[in-house]
This record gives C-alpha cells, structure tokens and sequence, in this order.
C-alpha cells in the first residue's frame, strides 16, 4: 500500500476518515449478539430440565462454536460479505428459537431446528459481529469487542424474566423472541460492513498509539506477528483452549443449577452479570493488565460454585441458603462471563494482533468441548448438586492457578515472567 504508514513494529495503516455510521453498527452489533442470548442462555435454564434438554444444549454450544471459525475465516479474508453471512445468521437464529418455543424435549426436528441449526447461525452472527466491530475499532478492539459480547450475556433476561415465573408462556416468548431476534439481525445484515484493508481513524495517530507507555504496561506487546499455523505450534494456544473449556463448561453449568431452584430473580441477576461483567472486566483490564484481571474472574467463578454448593447443602429455601444462592450467583455472575473477552484481548496480547481474530477463533472453538462438560456436570447435578459444584470450583481453580503462569510466545525463558 503506497500511501500506508508504520509503526515502531512495522505494522502498516492507512488512516482514513471515520464513517458517520460507525457507532450506528456498534450498536447494531451490540443488538445482534443480545438477540441470539436467548439461544444458550435462555434454553439451559428453561428447557434443560426436560428430557434430551442437556444433550440438545452441548449439541448447540458445539454447533454455535464450530460455526464461528469458518465464517470468520471467509469475511476477513473477504471470500464471503458481511451481509450473506447475516442474512443467514437471522434466518437460521430465527429458526433455531422458534423451533424451542415449538418443542420440548428431544426429537429430530429440535435437534434439527435448534441445536444444529440454531447453534450454526448464532456461531455466524458471533464471528462475524465480533470481526466488524474489532475492524472499525482498531485503537480499542478487545474493549469494544468485550461490550458486544456482554451482550451476549445479559440479552436472555427479558425471556427469562418473562417465561421462568410462567412456564406456560414459554413457547410463546420464544416464538416472540424469534420474530425480534430476526428482524434485528435482518437490520444488521443491511447495515454491517468491514473498512478497508489496514483501515485506521486518522483522528488516532497509529505511532503515538503503538508507543503509548501507559498501555504498553498493562497490555504489552507481542513479540512478533503469528499466523495461525505459528500459534497453533506453541504451548500457550493450547493452555488457553483449556482454560475456556474449564471456565466455559462452569459459566453453563450455574445458570443449569440456579434455574433448578426456581429462583428465576437469582437466575436473572447471574445471566445479567454475566453480560454486564465483561464490559467491567475490560475496563478494569486497562487499569491493572488482563492477566490480574483474569486471575480475579477466575476466583471469583471458583468461589461461587464454593457459595452454590453451600447452599446446595444449606436447602435453598432456608434463610441461610436463599443468602447463599443469591450471593454465589453474583460470584458466578461476574466470572462466569468476564472470562471470553479477557481470552481474546490475551490472544491479541500474545500473538499480535494482525491475525488475532482467527487465532481467538480457534481458542473459543473449545468450547464446544466445554458444551459437553457442562452438561456431564448437569447430570450430576440432578442427584448431587453440591459434589457437581464442588467439582465445578476446582475447573475453575485450574485457569486461576496457570493464567499468571502465561509467557508471551517467541520471548526466550530465561525473561522473567
């Protein structure tokens, strides 16, 4: 590119003016991730407790997983618009909640219908809107990123807080539901584009920013650019797969657990916490580095599954164990969410951020694992919710112990940590 400029790192940009519309399609894109919550969210604690529920929701989150890498590697490289891939994303996201308002339990056409397909078109609208916004937000990717995902959380609340005190209109407010979740996706299909190639805001000086030492302490910098190919040949891709699936598998399983007891107030505040953490952890990431931050939301998970399986033993409905169940689900809350974008900030941090996006593509593809693992736990949990918890507490101990353990991949080991 003739007219590109460069870094201290060698890293290219073409500053250009910003769009009028930019924070428009946040905003669209912050709408698109609320609408598919009730998808993961909303189903593990509405229909998990109905037969084949489990094995339907570790299907979708396999689905929604997979669905993302693929998508994600045609748009950036441009091979696929944004505006197919949405479309596709409402029709099928569409398709995927009215199959669960029309269903129950497990049957070719929900297995169909919601777990495959649903889970396929919410793994498109999540890579894809997470690639926009990180494109036309280069100076603050993982931030901005961090809030759309949050999205992700706290959109199931309406649903729940609508459904869970009236099972009967269940099937109803996912037929609403799905009716929403498709015009907006349909509105962010029309709208939703990627800048050009190397595109920076010209109101940002790209080498001021490279060389600002306050968030160079708290978010260093790579030691080189990886491809994808690099980074799946080091031992940290694979340590921080891990850790998503652990966190991941725990962050499911409480919203299984939680809506069991019928304290559909306490099951709101945890999935709205969920949500709404993430945009706390970003924040506070910038303040005190990702790798602090992350350690926290990681104990902070931990000791929810410690106040939910007290409670568990405690009998929810006494008074010491409601305190419990409300306090153990603002825990799980804060870590069972803040956890995804502080992962795909650390990938950017670790790896560089030219090919960050598929790189975290990969890490969060894991989860499908994680699906699996939730719900081996909730089974469990149906006879023995306080041995499940527990043993929910020492996954999320694992990614608490090793996260302050990372080393920047390419630095030699004789650097302190």
């Amino acid at each position: 590119m003739e007219n590109a400029i460069k870094d201290w790192r060698g890293r290219s940009y073409l500053p250009g003016p910003v769009p009028a519309d930019r924070v428009c399609m946040f905003r669209l894109a912050l709408a698109s991730m609320a609408v598919i919550s009730p998808l993961q969210y909303g189903y593990a604690a509405l229909h998990t407790r109905q037969a084949g529920g489990l094995t339907l929701l570790a299907v979708w989150i396999a689905c929604q997983a997979a669905g993302a890498l693929p998508a994600l590697h045609l748009v950036r490289r441009r091979r696929l618009g944004v505006r197919p891939c949405l479309a596709a994303g409402a029709a099928l996201t569409g398709l995927g909640l009215a199959t669960a308002g029309l269903t129950s339990g497990l049957s070719p056409a929900a297995l169909a219908g919601y777990a495959v397909l649903g889970g396929l078109g919410a793994g498109l609208v999540y890579g894809v809107c997470g690639e926009v916004v990180s494109s036309w937000y280069p100076e603050r990717p993982a931030a901005r990123v961090g809030l759309i995902t949050g999205a992700f959380g706290y959109g199931a609340v309406p649903l729940l807080l609508w459904a869970g005190p009236f099972p009967a209109a269940t099937g109803a407010a996912f037929l609403v539901t799905a009716a929403v979740a498709t015009a907006v996706l349909a509105t962010a299909a029309r709208h939703l584009r990627l800048p050009p190639p190397l595109w920076w805001p010209q109101d940002v000086d790209p080498r001021s920013h490279a060389l600002d030492a306050a968030r160079l302490r708290t978010a260093p910098e790579s030691a080189k650019q990886f491809g994808l190919a690099q980074a799946l040949r080091t031992r940290t891709l694979p340590a921080l797969a891990v850790m998503l699936v652990c966190a991941g598998a725990v962050s499911v399983l409480d919203v299984i657990v939680v809506a069991a007891t019928g304290a559909w107030g306490a099951v709101a505040l945890l999935v709205a916490l969920n949500g709404a953490g993430r945009a706390v952890a970003m924040r506070a990431c910038e303040l005190y580095g990702r790798r602090r931050v992350l350690s926290a939301v990681f104990c902070a998970l931990a000791a929810g599954q410690v106040l939910l399986a007290v409670a568990a033993q405690t009998a929810y409905e006494r008074p010491g164990g409601t305190l419990l169940l409300w306090l153990g689900a603002i825990a799980a809350g804060l870590g069972g969410g803040a956890f995804y974008p502080l992962l795909a900030g650390l990938v950017r941090e670790l790896f560089g951020a030219e090919r960050a996006t598929e790189i975290h593509a990969v890490v969060y593809s894991a989860k499908a694992v994680a699906g699996v693992m939730a719900a081996g736990l909730a089974y469990i949990a149906l006879t023995a919710p306080g041995a499940a918890l527990l043993a929910a507490a020492a996954l999320a101990a694992l990614p608490a112990l090793a996260t302050p353990r990372l080393r920047i991949p390419g630095l030699p080991a004789t650097i302190p940590l």
